[in-house]
């Protein structure tokens, strides 16, 4: 299975988008699927708030893992980490509009008239894994830019 078609397979298991592309990519991050499934557990939803969309959020935890700065005199690894990171958050928002959980949906989750309008609206069944799918589209292509690079 690919890393979308895994992340998009965690997701529609009930578990968050965090969790979702986090997971998908545990190997290659050397971590576990059950860590990765509990680091990003706590992302899901903009943190529960509609804040930054779940799934960009365990894109970066995926980014930081792969690129991040390794100590604090690490400066590089800092440099490489703000690169991946901004290009993250860029190229998704370019591609979807917005890198906000709330403005995504089109409904403030942090409410219970909002989150009941996203089920009733299958917004998390079939919008959600769209972002998910996106984020992995965008992790992929900046995996692939700095492997070039390298």
């Amino acid at each position: 299975m690919t890393h979308k078609e895994n992340a998009v397979n965690y997701f529609s298991q009930k578990l968050h988008c965090s969790q979702a592309v986090l997971a998908a990519f545990a190997k290659e991050c050397g971590i576990t699927e059950e860590q990765a499934l509990r680091i990003g557990s706590c992302f899901g939803s903009g943190m529960r708030k509609g804040e930054v969309c779940g799934a960009v959020t365990g894109a970066l935890m995926v980014l930081g893992l792969l690129y991040g700065q390794k100590s604090a005199g690490d400066t590089e690894g800092r440099q490489l980490s703000d690169k991946v990171n901004d290009l993250m958050m860029d190229r998704f928002k370019e591609k979807c509009g917005s890198y906000l959980c709330n403005d995504l949906l089109g409904f403030d989750v942090r409410t219970e008239e909002g989150l009941q309008y996203c089920r009733d609206n299958k917004l998390f069944t079939d919008f959600c894994p769209k972002m998910v799918a996106a984020v992995v589209d965008i992790v992929e292509e900046i995996i692939l830019e700095q492997k070039a690079h390298a």
